[in-house]
């Protein structure tokens, strides 16, 4: 999803709350650190910090999540979500931190799997 920040920024813009302003600024910032996090995830050395700023990432996101939910924004394209919709997600929200909170405490443990040997 990252990366659509950059290619369709139209799609997105209209989710950002206007309290924020500055649409375009705020959709290509969370697209960067989308793709930063999703690339930390993947480097053990920095998956631990990676995992943490993916929890907050997603709870920094959610107001625009939830101000289209509340006003039935519509999307770049013109879709909205029905109301089953965005209560789907919203647990896949929940589930995306606990999830995220879950691979930062499994980073501070250390590699699940170590190779022979050591």
């Amino acid at each position: 999803m990252g990366v659509l920040h950059f290619t369709d920024t139209a799609w997105f813009e209209p989710i950002v709350p206007p309290w924020l302003g500055f649409p375009t600024f705020w959709v290509i910032l969370s697209g960067i650190f989308e793709i930063a996090v999703g690339f930390g995830l993947l480097i053990s050395k920095t998956r631990q910090h990676a995992a943490l700023a993916s929890a907050l990432l997603l709870l920094a996101v959610y107001p625009a999540n939830l101000y289209m939910w509340i006003y039935n924004v519509e999307l770049g394209d013109g879709t909205t979500l029905t109301p089953l919709g965005h209560i789907f997600r919203l647990f896949f929200q929940i589930a995306g931190v606990l999830l995220s909170v879950w691979i930062y405490k499994s980073a501070q443990r250390g590699p699940l799997l170590q190779p022979e040997g050591e």
